[in-house]
């Protein structure tokens, strides 16, 4: 069971529909997402690049720009080192494009998940010192990099970090004490004494302001840095950051400008997936062309997708594509099966526990986090995965907003080798022998109620499935961009009659249904859950029987209450409204 609710923001929505030009509906819409005063609609529904925020802001910023000049002046080696995730990846590309545009001896590297684990270490440090490099830039890492970065210090090099993290502490007599890193300059919005007025930005989005500044003091353009807007974009919605304020600005130019991208590599990449160019936007970063990047970091190594947006011949780039494409689709079957796994092992043996601790032991490492994902939304429970590595156990972990993870495993902190994390996700390292302890500790510490148990589905607006018509549907499009943060607007309605219902796809995974509501209207609606776990609610609520009449296309007596956003639908040049149903009692 679900527990749904309607968001009950107050607000003229008259007034600010008169004052922004848009419907009293859609000024709800947006006040529902915490955008309160006159200032705030205005930068929501109007902000443009020029809104952006001064990179001077930023703490450390023209420090290190004027090292990172000194550097590249001297013909200093300069080495970044960054991550194998999709915000890793964009952020070491637009770093690296812009110290070689202003002509700087500049390298990469991007650490491999299994060899080297996460961000800078020992061995990068060493293998750079032996490489002759003066000094490492960090993207997407760094900032948790204490013993690390001060070993490079010894070794007389300059160390540059570039990051969005939250700042590394130890709790002491209940307070937090912050740990100081030997870095030469620290560019992180989220520093206690960082004055930068939005603290919600991703790795590459750091770099950029990093690079708006270099070019300054080259007194290149700053339009010429706006080319790496749709890097931005990318990792911003790949990295799952808040599309609110400066990040949605950030979105919003970024997709504007990828549909009429001069990179190769982004272009293969979006053909090789069966895109339009014109027609990318934030749910193919997030879902389609992002999980292409980030398979290359789990499966293989991210280089390759730094290859891939480095790459100017054309046909070199689609073979890359087509590499990362398949590689993606090994991870998905991975996946598929590991989730499979799990979900056995939970229904065979842990279904009571409060928090799953799943041990999968052939799993491959790097999947143990989408896995947890997986099996955290079929049982709304706090999850572990956890797989053998080369020097133990670990495993990845993704919670609910009632349980958090990185407090929780302070309480214990003696079974792990390494572990970290923040709220909603961790990652930890144990011996393979304290598996069976940990699952037993965390769930004796665990205070979760059955009440935290149930989702809470948040509605916008209850509102009658024949009212949206196509002018409403393409106003809420300057909701747009939708992700964390700016979810796509939600409705509810009750009472439905099922008309019809027909199974249809190629693999039979979509549900069509015809729904006549209280005034006689009759909608079209759309299912792209579990079709058979849909059909059995309702064949348990009303009977067997009449599901299969509604399958039939004849009278039943079967009645719906649904969550459900408006479409539309074109088909043979004709418009018509198609309700997608994301939730059903």
């Amino acid at each position: 069971m679900e527990k749904w609710f309607v968001i009950n923001k107050k607000a003229d929505f008259e007034e600010l529909g008169r004052k922004f030009g848009i419907s009293p509906l859609t000024a709800r819409l947006i006040r529902n997402r915490d955008v309160i005063s006159g200032e705030e609609f205005e930068k929501y529904l109007r902000g443009s690049i020029t809104e952006a925020n001064d990179p001077h802001l930023l703490k450390d910023v023209d420090r290190l720009c004027v090292l990172l000049r000194e550097k590249i002046e001297t013909g200093a080696r300069i080495r970044i080192i960054g991550d194998y995730d999709i915000d890793g990846v964009m952020a070491t590309f637009i770093l690296y494009s812009g110290i070689s545009r202003v002509g700087g001896n500049v390298s990469t590297v991007i650490p491999n998940r299994l060899k080297d684990g996460y961000g800078i270490n020992e061995h990068l440090i060493e293998q750079a010192k032996e490489d002759d490099v003066d000094t490492i830039v960090t993207c997407d890492n760094g900032i948790a990099a204490i013993k690390e970065i001060a070993y490079a210090k010894e070794l007389g090099m300059t160390v540059l970090v570039t990051d969005h993290h939250e700042i590394p502490y130890e709790e002491a007599n209940g307070e937090r004490q912050y740990l100081i890193s030997k870095a030469d300059a620290i560019v992180n919005p989220k520093q206690a004494d960082c004055f930068y007025p939005f603290k919600g930005l991703c790795g590459a989005a750091v770099a950029w302001k990093v690079i708006q500044v270099l070019y300054e003091l080259f007194e290149i353009p700053a339009e010429e840095s706006y080319e790496f807007l749709e890097n931005v974009a990318f990792a911003t919605i790949g990295d799952v950051m808040d599309l609110t304020d400066e990040n949605r600005i950030l979105v919003k130019e970024g997709l504007r400008r990828i549909h009429h991208t001069k990179n190769p590599g982004m272009r293969a990449l979006i053909l090789q997936n069966g895109l339009e160019i014109e027609q990318v936007n934030a749910y193919h970063f997030g879902f389609v062309l992002g999980p292409c990047i980030n398979a290359s970091g789990r499966l293989d190594t991210a280089r390759i997708s730094l290859q891939l947006f480095l790459e100017k011949d054309e046909q070199k780039a689609a073979a890359i594509a087509r590499e990362l494409v398949e590689l993606n689709i090994q991870r998905k079957d991975m996946t598929a099966d590991g989730v499979e796994l799990a979900k056995e092992l939970v229904e065979r043996e842990y279904k009571k526990d409060k928090v799953l601790v799943i041990y999968l032991p052939d799993t491959h490492e790097s999947l143990a986090g989408i896995i947890a994902g997986r099996i955290r939304e079929i049982y709304h429970k706090p999850v572990f995965v956890l797989t053998d590595a080369e020097d133990g156990v670990k495993g990845s972990g993704r919670s609910i907003e009632e349980y958090s993870m990185y407090e929780e495993l302070c309480r214990c902190r003696e079974l792990f080798t390494k572990f970290g994390g923040h709220p909603m996700a961790a990652g930890v390292s144990l011996p393979a022998e304290k598996v069976a302890a940990f699952r037993t500790m965390i769930n004796e510490n665990c205070r979760l109620t059955e009440e935290d148990f149930i989702p809470k589905i948040k509605i916008d607006i209850a509102m009658p499935v024949g009212y949206p018509n196509p002018a409403l549907v393409k106003e809420l499009e300057v909701l747009e961009p939708f992700g964390k943060g700016n979810t796509k607007p939600l409705f509810a309605d009750k009472d439905l009659k099922l008309r019809r219902a027909a199974i249809i796809g190629k693999n039979r995974n979509v549900l069509r249904l015809q729904l006549e509501t209280s005034f006689g209207e009759i909608v079209s609606a759309v299912y792209f859950g579990d079709v058979e776990e849909f059909l059995n609610y309702y064949g348990e609520k009303f009977g067997e029987d009449e599901v299969k009449l509604a399958l039939e296309g004849k009278n039943n007596k079967i009645s719906l209450k649904i969550v459900y956003y408006p479409e539309i639908n074109r088909y043979n040049g004709t418009e018509s409204i198609q309700i997608i149903i994301r939730n059903y009692q």
